[in-house]
Protein backbone atom coordinates (compact mmCIF):
# COMPACT_ATOMS: atom_id res chain seq x y z
CA UNK A 1 0.00 0.00 0.00
CA UNK A 2 3.09 2.43 0.38
CA UNK A 3 6.22 2.45 -1.87
CA UNK A 4 9.74 3.33 -0.57
CA UNK A 5 11.98 6.16 -2.82
CA UNK A 6 14.48 8.08 -1.28
CA UNK A 7 13.65 11.32 -1.48
CA UNK A 8 16.91 12.20 -3.59
CA UNK A 9 16.25 10.25 -6.11
CA UNK A 10 12.25 11.47 -5.95
CA UNK A 11 13.51 14.96 -6.50
CA UNK A 12 15.61 14.38 -9.13
CA UNK A 13 12.54 12.36 -11.21
CA UNK A 14 9.96 15.23 -10.43
CA UNK A 15 12.11 18.09 -11.66
CA UNK A 16 13.51 15.80 -14.60
CA UNK A 17 9.69 14.98 -15.89
CA UNK A 18 7.82 17.98 -14.55
CA UNK A 19 4.91 18.78 -15.64
CA UNK A 20 4.03 22.35 -15.80
CA UNK A 21 0.38 22.84 -14.01
CA UNK A 22 -0.46 25.59 -16.73
CA UNK A 23 0.80 22.83 -19.29
CA UNK A 24 -2.34 22.04 -22.20
CA UNK A 25 -3.31 18.68 -22.42
CA UNK A 26 -4.38 17.37 -25.76
CA UNK A 27 -7.56 15.41 -26.81
CA UNK A 28 -5.84 12.42 -26.78
CA UNK A 29 -4.82 12.76 -23.16
CA UNK A 30 -5.79 9.78 -20.80
CA UNK A 31 -6.14 8.94 -17.37
CA UNK A 32 -6.34 5.52 -16.06
CA UNK A 33 -6.01 3.74 -12.68
CA UNK A 34 -3.15 1.27 -12.14
CA UNK A 35 -3.92 -1.89 -9.10
CA UNK A 36 -1.25 -3.54 -8.36
CA UNK A 37 -0.73 -6.82 -6.66
CA UNK A 38 0.33 -8.22 -3.45
CA UNK A 39 4.17 -8.69 -2.51
CA UNK A 40 6.42 -10.69 0.12
CA UNK A 41 7.29 -8.07 2.67
CA UNK A 42 4.53 -6.65 4.96
CA UNK A 43 4.76 -3.18 3.45
CA UNK A 44 3.55 -4.46 0.14
CA UNK A 45 0.94 -7.05 1.39
CA UNK A 46 -2.11 -4.92 0.46
CA UNK A 47 -0.91 -3.79 -2.66
CA UNK A 48 -0.54 -0.12 -4.34
CA UNK A 49 -2.93 2.08 -5.89
CA UNK A 50 -1.76 4.79 -8.74
CA UNK A 51 -3.26 7.10 -11.60
CA UNK A 52 -1.36 7.08 -14.70
CA UNK A 53 -1.38 9.99 -16.75
CA UNK A 54 -0.46 9.73 -20.76
CA UNK A 55 -0.41 11.86 -23.62
CA UNK A 56 1.40 10.92 -26.74
CA UNK A 57 0.89 14.42 -27.95
CA UNK A 58 2.99 15.87 -25.26
CA UNK A 59 5.21 12.99 -24.93
CA UNK A 60 3.78 11.94 -20.95
CA UNK A 61 3.58 8.78 -19.65
CA UNK A 62 3.52 9.51 -15.65
CA UNK A 63 2.34 7.64 -12.72
CA UNK A 64 1.08 9.96 -9.64
CA UNK A 65 1.34 7.87 -6.42
CA UNK A 66 0.52 8.12 -2.47
CA UNK A 67 2.39 6.39 -0.04
CA UNK A 68 5.36 7.01 -0.65
CA UNK A 69 7.99 7.32 2.16
CA UNK A 70 11.43 8.60 2.56
CA UNK A 71 13.20 5.02 4.10
CA UNK A 72 16.99 7.45 4.48
CA UNK A 73 15.24 9.71 6.97
CA UNK A 74 17.23 9.59 10.02
CA UNK A 75 14.00 9.19 12.17
CA UNK A 76 12.54 6.53 9.82
CA UNK A 77 11.79 4.33 12.55
CA UNK A 78 10.70 6.39 15.37
CA UNK A 79 8.47 8.53 13.58
CA UNK A 80 7.02 5.43 12.01
CA UNK A 81 6.40 3.35 15.37
CA UNK A 82 4.56 6.78 16.41
CA UNK A 83 2.57 6.97 13.76
CA UNK A 84 4.18 10.70 12.74
CA UNK A 85 5.81 10.02 9.37
CA UNK A 86 5.59 12.45 6.96
CA UNK A 87 4.66 10.37 3.52
CA UNK A 88 4.08 12.22 -0.35
CA UNK A 89 2.56 12.07 -3.45
CA UNK A 90 4.80 11.73 -6.22
CA UNK A 91 5.16 11.36 -9.99
CA UNK A 92 7.67 9.11 -12.36
CA UNK A 93 7.52 8.03 -15.34
CA UNK A 94 5.56 4.44 -15.94
CA UNK A 95 8.67 2.96 -17.34
CA UNK A 96 10.16 2.78 -13.87
CA UNK A 97 7.02 2.15 -12.40
CA UNK A 98 6.40 -1.26 -14.38
CA UNK A 99 10.31 -1.97 -13.80
CA UNK A 100 9.74 -1.73 -10.19
CA UNK A 101 7.19 -4.23 -9.94
CA UNK A 102 8.94 -6.84 -12.83
CA UNK A 103 11.30 -6.87 -10.28
CA UNK A 104 9.08 -7.61 -7.28
CA UNK A 105 7.14 -10.49 -9.29
CA UNK A 106 3.74 -8.25 -8.82
CA UNK A 107 1.15 -7.88 -11.21
CA UNK A 108 -0.28 -4.61 -12.54
CA UNK A 109 -3.83 -4.04 -13.95
CA UNK A 110 -5.04 -0.93 -15.49
CA UNK A 111 -8.57 0.37 -15.96
CA UNK A 112 -9.05 3.29 -18.58
CA UNK A 113 -11.73 6.34 -17.45
CA UNK A 114 -14.18 7.80 -19.35
CA UNK A 115 -13.34 11.69 -19.12
CA UNK A 116 -13.86 14.48 -21.00
CA UNK A 117 -10.58 17.01 -21.59
CA UNK A 118 -12.10 19.08 -18.96
CA UNK A 119 -12.47 16.67 -15.96
CA UNK A 120 -9.14 14.95 -17.29
CA UNK A 121 -7.53 18.82 -16.84
CA UNK A 122 -8.85 19.39 -13.78
CA UNK A 123 -7.66 16.11 -12.47
CA UNK A 124 -3.90 16.72 -13.45
CA UNK A 125 -4.03 20.20 -12.19
CA UNK A 126 -5.30 18.69 -8.81
CA UNK A 127 -2.15 16.37 -8.72
CA UNK A 128 0.40 18.64 -9.62
CA UNK A 129 -0.99 20.79 -7.20
CA UNK A 130 -0.41 18.01 -4.23
CA UNK A 131 2.96 17.78 -5.87
CA UNK A 132 3.65 21.33 -4.45
CA UNK A 133 6.26 21.62 -1.97
CA UNK A 134 3.51 23.13 0.48
CA UNK A 135 1.23 20.41 -0.26
CA UNK A 136 3.07 17.52 -1.16
CA UNK A 137 3.76 15.67 2.32
CA UNK A 138 1.04 14.37 4.94
CA UNK A 139 -0.03 12.29 7.57
CA UNK A 140 -0.19 8.56 6.61
CA UNK A 141 -2.86 6.31 8.46
CA UNK A 142 -2.79 2.79 7.51
CA UNK A 143 -6.69 2.78 7.25
CA UNK A 144 -7.97 6.14 6.18
CA UNK A 145 -5.18 8.34 4.75
CA UNK A 146 -3.36 5.26 2.53
CA UNK A 147 -2.64 5.36 -0.96
CA UNK A 148 -5.87 3.82 -1.79
CA UNK A 149 -8.37 5.80 -0.13
CA UNK A 150 -6.36 8.80 -1.78
CA UNK A 151 -8.01 7.77 -5.40
CA UNK A 152 -11.89 7.98 -4.72
CA UNK A 153 -10.79 11.32 -2.97
CA UNK A 154 -9.09 12.43 -6.02
CA UNK A 155 -12.01 11.52 -8.16
CA UNK A 156 -14.99 13.38 -5.72
CA UNK A 157 -12.73 16.42 -5.29
CA UNK A 158 -12.59 16.80 -9.15
CA UNK A 159 -15.54 14.83 -10.59
CA UNK A 160 -18.18 16.54 -9.27
CA UNK A 161 -21.97 15.44 -8.05
CA UNK A 162 -22.27 13.21 -11.00
CA UNK A 163 -19.82 10.67 -9.52
CA UNK A 164 -21.69 7.35 -7.78
CA UNK A 165 -20.07 4.65 -6.15
CA UNK A 166 -23.04 1.80 -6.41
CA UNK A 167 -22.16 -0.55 -3.75
CA UNK A 168 -24.52 -3.28 -4.48
CA UNK A 169 -21.79 -5.44 -5.41
CA UNK A 170 -20.75 -6.18 -1.97
CA UNK A 171 -21.95 -8.83 -0.58
CA UNK A 172 -20.71 -8.85 2.93
CA UNK A 173 -19.66 -5.90 5.15
CA UNK A 174 -16.99 -6.88 6.82
CA UNK A 175 -14.85 -5.50 9.97
CA UNK A 176 -11.51 -3.70 9.22
CA UNK A 177 -9.77 -6.65 11.09
CA UNK A 178 -11.70 -9.32 8.52
CA UNK A 179 -10.35 -6.80 5.82
CA UNK A 180 -6.82 -6.74 6.94
CA UNK A 181 -6.94 -10.65 7.42
CA UNK A 182 -8.28 -11.15 3.67
CA UNK A 183 -4.48 -10.26 2.79
CA UNK A 184 -2.76 -12.30 5.39
CA UNK A 185 -1.67 -15.91 5.91
CA UNK A 186 -3.27 -16.75 9.40
CA UNK A 187 -0.56 -18.52 10.12
CA UNK A 188 1.88 -15.72 9.82
CA UNK A 189 4.08 -14.00 12.40
CA UNK A 190 2.88 -10.63 10.83
CA UNK A 191 -0.75 -11.58 10.98
CA UNK A 192 -0.49 -12.73 14.96
CA UNK A 193 1.85 -9.31 15.05
CA UNK A 194 -0.80 -7.19 13.49
CA UNK A 195 -3.22 -8.73 15.88
CA UNK A 196 -1.54 -7.95 18.78
CA UNK A 197 -0.79 -4.73 17.99
CA UNK A 198 -3.77 -3.32 16.54
CA UNK A 199 -7.02 -2.56 19.07
CA UNK A 200 -10.78 -3.15 19.53
CA UNK A 201 -11.51 0.04 17.32
CA UNK A 202 -10.87 -2.25 14.13
CA UNK A 203 -13.38 -4.67 15.14
CA UNK A 204 -16.41 -2.23 14.03
CA UNK A 205 -17.93 -2.87 10.55
CA UNK A 206 -15.99 -0.95 7.93
CA UNK A 207 -18.81 1.32 5.86
CA UNK A 208 -18.87 0.41 2.35
CA UNK A 209 -16.52 3.13 1.28
CA UNK A 210 -14.07 2.52 4.31
CA UNK A 211 -14.02 -0.54 2.62
CA UNK A 212 -11.68 1.92 -0.22
CA UNK A 213 -8.49 1.46 2.14
CA UNK A 214 -7.48 -1.45 0.54
CA UNK A 215 -6.33 -1.21 -3.43
CA UNK A 216 -8.07 -4.77 -4.06
CA UNK A 217 -11.95 -2.96 -3.44
CA UNK A 218 -10.71 0.48 -5.24
CA UNK A 219 -10.14 -1.97 -8.02
CA UNK A 220 -13.18 -3.55 -8.19
CA UNK A 221 -15.29 -0.45 -6.91
CA UNK A 222 -14.39 1.42 -10.15
CA UNK A 223 -16.12 -1.52 -12.03
CA UNK A 224 -19.19 -0.38 -10.15
CA UNK A 225 -19.01 3.67 -9.96
CA UNK A 226 -20.71 5.92 -13.08
CA UNK A 227 -20.48 9.40 -13.88
CA UNK A 228 -23.16 11.47 -14.98
CA UNK A 229 -24.89 7.90 -15.06
CA UNK A 230 -22.08 6.69 -17.37
CA UNK A 231 -19.74 4.16 -16.57
CA UNK A 232 -15.91 5.12 -15.27
CA UNK A 233 -14.28 2.70 -16.39
CA UNK A 234 -14.23 2.19 -20.31
CA UNK A 235 -12.00 -0.67 -20.48
CA UNK A 236 -9.12 -2.81 -18.33
CA UNK A 237 -6.07 -4.44 -19.30
CA UNK A 238 -3.51 -6.46 -17.55
CA UNK A 239 -0.28 -4.28 -17.89
CA UNK A 240 1.70 -7.28 -16.17
CA UNK A 241 0.44 -10.75 -16.38
CA UNK A 242 2.09 -11.69 -13.08
CA UNK A 243 1.03 -14.78 -10.73
CA UNK A 244 1.09 -14.47 -7.20
CA UNK A 245 3.42 -16.34 -5.98
CA UNK A 246 2.66 -18.69 -3.29
CA UNK A 247 4.55 -18.80 -0.04
CA UNK A 248 5.39 -21.92 1.45
CA UNK A 249 6.67 -21.22 5.21
CA UNK A 250 8.73 -23.84 6.59
CA UNK A 251 5.97 -25.47 9.51
CA UNK A 252 9.35 -24.76 11.49
CA UNK A 253 9.37 -21.18 11.17
CA UNK A 254 5.87 -20.29 12.01
CA UNK A 255 3.63 -18.95 14.88
CA UNK A 256 1.41 -22.25 14.94
CA UNK A 257 4.77 -24.50 15.69
CA UNK A 258 6.54 -22.39 18.54
CA UNK A 259 3.59 -21.11 20.13
CA UNK A 260 2.38 -24.96 20.43
CA UNK A 261 6.09 -25.85 21.17
CA UNK A 262 5.63 -23.03 24.13
CA UNK A 263 2.07 -24.72 25.24
CA UNK A 264 3.52 -28.29 25.22
CA UNK A 265 6.41 -27.37 27.12
CA UNK A 266 4.79 -25.03 29.93
CA UNK A 267 2.33 -28.32 30.41
CA UNK A 268 5.40 -30.60 30.83
CA UNK A 269 7.60 -28.79 33.18
CA UNK A 270 3.95 -27.99 35.00
CA UNK A 271 3.31 -31.32 35.85
CA UNK A 272 6.62 -31.96 36.51
CA UNK A 273 6.65 -29.33 38.92
CA UNK A 274 3.79 -30.08 40.11
CA UNK A 275 4.97 -33.66 40.81
CA UNK A 276 7.95 -33.18 42.69
CA UNK A 277 6.56 -29.97 44.32
CA UNK A 278 8.98 -27.52 43.18
CA UNK A 279 8.74 -24.40 40.98
CA UNK A 280 10.79 -24.12 37.85
CA UNK A 281 11.47 -19.98 38.53
CA UNK A 282 13.38 -19.71 35.01
CA UNK A 283 10.02 -20.40 33.22
CA UNK A 284 8.17 -18.23 35.59
CA UNK A 285 10.28 -15.68 35.07
CA UNK A 286 10.57 -16.11 31.59
CA UNK A 287 6.71 -15.75 30.72
CA UNK A 288 6.35 -12.97 33.06
CA UNK A 289 9.01 -11.02 31.43
CA UNK A 290 7.74 -12.19 27.70
CA UNK A 291 4.10 -11.06 28.72
CA UNK A 292 5.02 -8.04 30.80
CA UNK A 293 7.34 -6.28 27.80
CA UNK A 294 3.97 -7.46 25.14
CA UNK A 295 2.00 -5.05 27.29
CA UNK A 296 4.35 -1.97 27.41
CA UNK A 297 4.08 -2.16 24.02
CA UNK A 298 0.27 -2.41 23.63
CA UNK A 299 0.35 0.87 25.90
CA UNK A 300 2.74 2.52 24.28
CA UNK A 301 1.05 2.08 21.08
CA UNK A 302 -2.29 3.08 22.38
CA UNK A 303 -1.40 6.28 24.46
CA UNK A 304 2.14 7.58 22.73
CA UNK A 305 1.37 7.64 19.67
CA UNK A 306 -0.65 8.98 17.05
CA UNK A 307 -2.01 5.63 15.28
CA UNK A 308 -5.61 5.37 15.52
CA UNK A 309 -5.63 1.61 15.09
CA UNK A 310 -3.86 0.63 18.09
CA UNK A 311 -6.17 2.80 20.60
CA UNK A 312 -8.48 0.12 23.25
CA UNK A 313 -6.64 -3.13 22.62
CA UNK A 314 -7.89 -5.33 25.11
CA UNK A 315 -4.60 -7.61 24.41
CA UNK A 316 -2.92 -5.71 27.37
CA UNK A 317 -5.69 -7.99 30.18
CA UNK A 318 -3.65 -10.58 28.95
CA UNK A 319 -0.40 -8.82 28.38
CA UNK A 320 -0.59 -7.49 31.65
CA UNK A 321 2.49 -4.56 31.55
CA UNK A 322 3.09 -4.88 35.77
CA UNK A 323 4.25 -8.50 34.90
CA UNK A 324 7.30 -7.14 34.06
CA UNK A 325 7.92 -5.99 37.64
CA UNK A 326 6.28 -8.77 39.33
CA UNK A 327 8.55 -10.95 37.02
CA UNK A 328 11.34 -9.79 38.82
CA UNK A 329 10.00 -10.99 42.57
CA UNK A 330 9.80 -14.61 40.96
CA UNK A 331 13.42 -14.86 41.08
CA UNK A 332 13.22 -15.40 44.87
CA UNK A 333 11.84 -19.14 45.88
CA UNK A 334 9.85 -17.24 48.32
CA UNK A 335 7.96 -14.49 46.95
CA UNK A 336 5.95 -11.74 48.73
CA UNK A 337 2.45 -12.33 50.10
CA UNK A 338 1.01 -10.44 48.10
CA UNK A 339 2.23 -11.91 44.83
CA UNK A 340 -0.97 -14.71 45.58
CA UNK A 341 -3.28 -11.84 45.18
CA UNK A 342 -1.49 -10.60 42.26
CA UNK A 343 -2.19 -13.85 40.70
CA UNK A 344 -5.71 -13.94 41.48
CA UNK A 345 -6.26 -10.28 39.56
CA UNK A 346 -3.59 -11.67 36.51
CA UNK A 347 -6.10 -14.80 36.14
CA UNK A 348 -9.49 -12.68 36.52
CA UNK A 349 -7.79 -10.50 33.89
CA UNK A 350 -7.24 -13.24 31.50
CA UNK A 351 -10.46 -14.85 31.71
CA UNK A 352 -12.12 -11.54 31.29
CA UNK A 353 -10.35 -11.32 27.69
CA UNK A 354 -11.73 -14.48 27.04
CA UNK A 355 -15.08 -12.99 27.76
CA UNK A 356 -14.06 -9.95 25.61
CA UNK A 357 -13.53 -12.32 22.77
CA UNK A 358 -16.59 -14.44 23.41
CA UNK A 359 -18.86 -11.42 22.57
CA UNK A 360 -16.47 -9.73 19.80
CA UNK A 361 -15.72 -6.46 21.48
CA UNK A 362 -12.12 -7.58 20.30
CA UNK A 363 -11.18 -10.36 18.17
CA UNK A 364 -8.08 -11.50 19.27
CA UNK A 365 -5.65 -14.12 16.85
CA UNK A 366 -6.51 -17.39 16.73
CA UNK A 367 -3.14 -18.19 17.79
CA UNK A 368 -4.35 -16.70 21.38
CA UNK A 369 -5.66 -20.47 21.85
CA UNK A 370 -2.28 -21.82 22.26
CA UNK A 371 -1.18 -18.82 24.63
CA UNK A 372 -3.84 -18.53 26.86
CA UNK A 373 -3.93 -21.94 28.01
CA UNK A 374 -0.32 -21.87 28.55
CA UNK A 375 -0.90 -18.90 30.87
CA UNK A 376 -4.06 -20.07 32.51
CA UNK A 377 -2.19 -23.46 33.47
CA UNK A 378 0.85 -21.52 34.86
CA UNK A 379 -1.28 -19.35 36.75
CA UNK A 380 -3.19 -21.80 38.22
CA UNK A 381 -0.19 -23.74 39.68
CA UNK A 382 1.61 -20.94 41.05
CA UNK A 383 -1.70 -20.23 43.03
CA UNK A 384 -1.33 -23.77 44.39
CA UNK A 385 1.98 -23.53 44.83
CA UNK A 386 2.41 -20.49 46.77
CA UNK A 387 -0.50 -21.94 49.01
CA UNK A 388 1.31 -25.22 50.11
CA UNK A 389 4.50 -22.70 50.77
CA UNK A 390 2.58 -20.70 52.99
CA UNK A 391 1.31 -23.45 54.82
CA UNK A 392 5.08 -25.41 55.22
CA UNK A 393 6.14 -22.13 56.34
CA UNK A 394 3.13 -21.74 59.12
CA UNK A 395 4.02 -25.31 59.73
Amino acid sequence: MFKKLGLLAIIALQGFWGFPQDARLSSLSELSLLTVGTGQDLASKFGHSAIRFQDPSLGIDEVYGYGTYNFEDPNFYLNFVRGKLDYTITRYPYKYFERGYILEKRWIKEQKLDLNLEQRKAIVAFLETNLLPQNRFYKYDFLFENCATKIPEVFEKNLGKGLHFDYNHLDNQFTFRQLIHQNLTVNSWSNFGIDLALGSVIDRKATPYEHLFLPAYVYEQLKHTTLDSKPLVKNESVLLDIPTPKVNTPFLLTPVFWLGLLLLLVAYITYKDYSQQKRSIWLDVSLFTVTGLAGLLILFLWFFTDHMATKINFNFLWAFAPNLIVGCYLFKKQPPKWLRIYIFIAIGLLLLSIVLWLFKVQIFSILMFLILPALLMRYLFLLRYFKASKNRIIQ
